[in-house]
This record gives structure tokens, sequence and C-alpha cells, in this order.
């Protein structure tokens, strides 16, 4: 009868629930942004992306449920490069006193032209090299708010930002295919500088950086004149932008419809770039098929 309580013991600790991981709360200022943290992040993060599927970074107005999710969250993280410019408000009154961490920190920003004067362009996600540091940084910020399930970050984010090196390989190699002269997109707005830059494609847009820009009479007059001289057969429409006005110009310039492309905002699950990754794969091989 000794053993018996013995036994009892063993049994009951046995049976005990074993202690759940952690899990990270955080929120990311846009969907792009959002899927990378999921996929650093795995099983132990909750990411909540403020702007929402086919959202339009540039004009989103946050909600008091956007607020409150800042109040909850372990981390919050942002693009940066003034992409956010409504962030510091929200922050300030959803009264979150944790850390944000700037994704895109250490990149090779370049600049752009907006109104006349010299600005930083945003939208550095959209070469995969830099998509390479945004999950860098994404990774080493979970592992600082998540030190016990360092391991698990570190094994989630080298498998990841092996997958997107991957990606900028094979994109450098499909547009190297390509003779340069034929290297050249219409588009909605000037997102795709990155890009470019990275992969050796020209692009033309209607508006500058912020889908809240707006072209002036000549600016359209010269780019329809542009759009003639150098052969352009070929425009795209983007997922978060109105596209009418780059129709009307395509229209002027006998160019077709090549489809649509995401820069800066993720489909739902069921559409054509549900991640990254998707929206990266998508893009490039729309390009190449319009420039062959």
């Amino acid at each position: 009868m000794k053993e018996l309580p013995v036994a009892l013991a063993l049994a009951s600790l046995l049976a005990a629930p074993v202690a759940m991981a952690k899990t990270v709360n955080t929120v990311a200022s846009f969907s792009v942004l959002a899927d990378i943290v999921k996929q650093v992040g795995g099983s132990h993060v909750n990411v909540k992306s403020l702007v929402g599927p086919d959202g339009d970074p540039h004009s989103f107005e946050p909600t008091p449920q956007d607020s409150l999710a800042l109040a909850k969250a372990d981390v919050v993280f942002v693009s940066g490069l003034g992409l956010e410019g409504w962030m510091e408000r929200l922050i300030k009154a959803s009264g979150y006193k944790g850390e944000v961490i700037v994704s895109s920190a250490g990149i090779a920003t370049r600049s752009m032209e907006e109104d006349g004067k010299a600005i930083t362009d945003p939208h550095a996600w959209n070469s995969m090299m830099n998509g390479m540091i945004y999950a860098t940084n994404v990774m080493n910020a979970l592992i600082k708010a998540d030190p016990d399930d360092a391991d698990y970050f570190r094994q989630q984010g080298s498998a990841y930002i092996a997958q997107l090196k991957k990606l900028d390989r094979w994109a450098q190699s499909s547009f190297a295919a390509i003779p340069l002269e034929k290297r050249k997109v219409l588009t909605s707005h000037d997102a795709f500088g990155y890009f470019g830059q990275r992969y050796g494609v020209i692009f033309m847009s209607s508006v500058g950086f912020s889908t809240e820009s707006e072209a002036s009479a000549s600016d359209v007059a010269a780019l329809i004149t542009q759009l003639k001289s150098e052969h352009i057969h070929t425009y795209f429409i983007e997922n978060q932008t109105d596209p009418r006005l780059v129709k009307q110009i395509a229209a002027s310039s006998n160019a077709q419809p090549g489809g649509e492309l995401y820069p800066e905002a993720l489909t739902r699950k069921e559409g054509a770039a549900a991640s990254y990754t998707a929206a990266f794969t998508h893009n490039v091989k729309a390009m190449v098929a319009s420039m062959k």
C-alpha cells in the first residue's frame, strides 16, 4: 500500500498539462509586412495587420479597433521610410508603450522626386534583397521579445530568408534574359523604384510615390509622349489604386492591359497574391511576359 501514493503522484505528474509556449502578440502596419512577421514567427506569433488585404497604406484611416489592437500588442512592426504617416498619431492615441520595430532599418535607401522635392522612397520591400533585411529585423525583434523561443525563430527566419534569396536570384536571371531596351513598364504609381534598381527595369507611372498624389495635365501629356516614343505596349494596374488615370493614359498611347500588379497590398487568401512571396512571384512573371 505504501507504493500507491508514489504511483498516484507519478500518474498525476504525467497527466499534468505541459507548459504552453509563449505566443507573441504583434501588430504590423500593412499586409506585406504582416505576412513577413507571420512567416518568421510561425506558430509562436499572433499577427494583426492594420491595413487589410487590397488596402492602401498611404491613405489608410485607423479606427478605434486599431487603437485597441495596438494597446494589447507585445511588439509593433512598421516599414518606416515615411510610408505610414498615420502611425505616430495612432500609437499616441492607443497608449502603446512597447517597442516599435522599423523593419526597413539597415536598407540602402533611394530618393525620388515628389512635387519638386527629393524624398525617400518608402517601397523598399519590392526588392527581394531588401525583403531579406526586413525578415532579419523581424526575426531579431521576435527573439528579443521571446528569448525562450529564440531557436524556433532562428530556424523559421533562416528558412524563410533562404526562400527569399532564391526568389531574388530567380528574378535577376528572369530579367537578364530580356533585352535592356524592352525592360520598361507603365504602372499606376511609383512603387517599384527599388525593384527597378535591383532587377534593371524602368518604370513609368502617372503619379508619384503616394497614391494620394495627383498628376497634372502636363505630366500626363509628357508621359503619353514618352510611352509612344519608347514603344511601351503594355500597362498594369495595381490592386490598391484607382485604375482610371492609367487606363486613360494607356488608351491615348494604344498600350494594352497586362493585368494587375501587387506592389504594396496583398490579396485575400483566395487571391493571386495572398503572401509576400506570391505577390513578388506574380509581379515578376507578369512583367516578364509583357516584355516578351
